[in-house]
């Protein structure tokens, strides 16, 4: 058995996670610590929490934290949500990255 980091789903993430970065510093400033910080933290915690799931020695255990992290997949997608609304972002971009959040969760 490989490493959290040979998994598709924290491969899938960490992509998500940097598309994230990379979209959050077009922000205003205004932004910086209600969407700009929620939208990171939440897109950080899907990778950690399959890395954390992965690292566990129960299923049960594990599967808490894969349910945490499609939890955090979602929460995602409602921050873009945020963002398309106020602007921040256009409807493409929101696409793709609500298809990049869907594809952490499957």
């Amino acid at each position: 058995m490989g490493g959290f980091t040979d998994l598709e789903a924290w491969k899938k993430s960490r992509s998500l996670r940097n598309a994230i970065s990379k979209l959050s510093k077009r922000f205003p400033q205004e932004e910086f610590y209600r969407l700009k910080d929620q939208i990171i933290r939440s897109s950080r915690s899907i990778g950690n929490n399959i890395a954390e799931g992965h690292g566990r020695f129960h299923y049960d255990d594990s599967k808490k934290f894969f349910i945490n992290a499609r939890g955090s997949a979602s929460e995602t997608i409602d921050h873009l949500i945020i963002a398309l609304d106020e602007g921040h972002i256009d409807e493409g971009t929101f696409a793709h990255l609500k298809t990049e959040c869907e594809d952490c969760m499957s």
